[in-house]
């Protein structure tokens, strides 16, 4: 595993219950995982360093690619005072009513991502999170494959139900509707889908879950054939990474 380090000073501040994100990224050892992906740790995140590098490493080349200066910091807790991005070294309630799933800190032309991990406190949602925003700076830089977004639009031209995240919902709604941009809603669906299924396969690589915990109140969730779908075609798009494993299992709910 290679090293990178930020060199710098630390600010002379008083101990208190937050720092600086511009601190902690001055002084940060950041690794880089054998697939590409630059990453680190900061104070009590509740997560052990084997299920990170199990997380980290999920990443396949091809996607860690599109993430070059990117790194990635798991943490107890990220919030932000007005402009400012503030860490916390460990996890307090108050701190934690404060605090977002992730916070983005922007150095020069490099950006630095800060994962809470003790605000969703169980290893899924942390995983969840980070490939999230894995799919979400993908599809960014590289577009959205021809291949998946001919699956999805005819999925949706056939009103198949439900969607993989609000957005996705939002935007499918709004590109099968008439009236509006329709085409610039339909871009935004397919990326948002992209993205969606993109982080969905990660987690299966990594967890073994019930598709059913991805479910939120705002929107139905896509149709479970429909998804395996598209996790399908992703699969075939991005092959797991040696020690990696896809599989969908059908299970009978009673």
């Amino acid at each position: 595993m290679h090293r990178v380090e930020f060199h710098g000073a630390m600010s002379q501040t008083t101990q208190a219950e937050t720092r600086k994100a511009a601190d902690i990224v001055r002084v940060a050892q950041v690794s880089q995982a054998p697939n590409g992906v630059c990453y680190t740790t900061f104070g009590e995140t509740g997560v052990g360093t084997p299920e990170l590098e199990k997380i980290v490493g999920a990443v396949p080349p091809s996607i860690a690619a599109a993430l070059e200066r990117k790194a990635y910091f798991f943490v107890p807790l990220a919030l932000s005072d007005g402009d400012e991005t503030l860490i916390a070294e460990r996890y307090t309630v108050s701190l934690g009513d404060r605090a977002a799933c992730h916070r983005n800190y922007s150095l020069g032309s490099s950006q630095f991502v800060f994962i809470s991990t003790r605000l969703m406190d169980d290893k899924f949602s942390v995983a969840f999170e980070f490939f999230i925003n894995v799919g979400h700076a993908f599809v960014d830089r590289a577009g959205v494959s021809e291949e998946f977004a001919e699956l999805a639009w005819t999925q949706a031209e056939s009103n198949v139900r439900g969607e993989t995240s609000l957005d996705a919902y939002e935007f499918r709604k709004q590109a099968t509707t008439a009236g509006g941009d329709r085409e610039k809603a339909k871009n935004e669906y397919l990326g948002a889908a992209f993205s969606d299924a993109v982080a969905i396969y990660l987690v299966s690589l990594t967890l073994d879950f019930d598709y059913y915990d991805l479910r939120e109140r705002d929107y139905p969730l896509l149709a479970p054939p429909a998804m395996a779908e598209r996790l399908r075609k992703i699969n075939e798009l991005f092959p797991p990474n040696n020690g990696y494993d896809f599989a969908i299992h059908y299970r009978r709910r009673v």
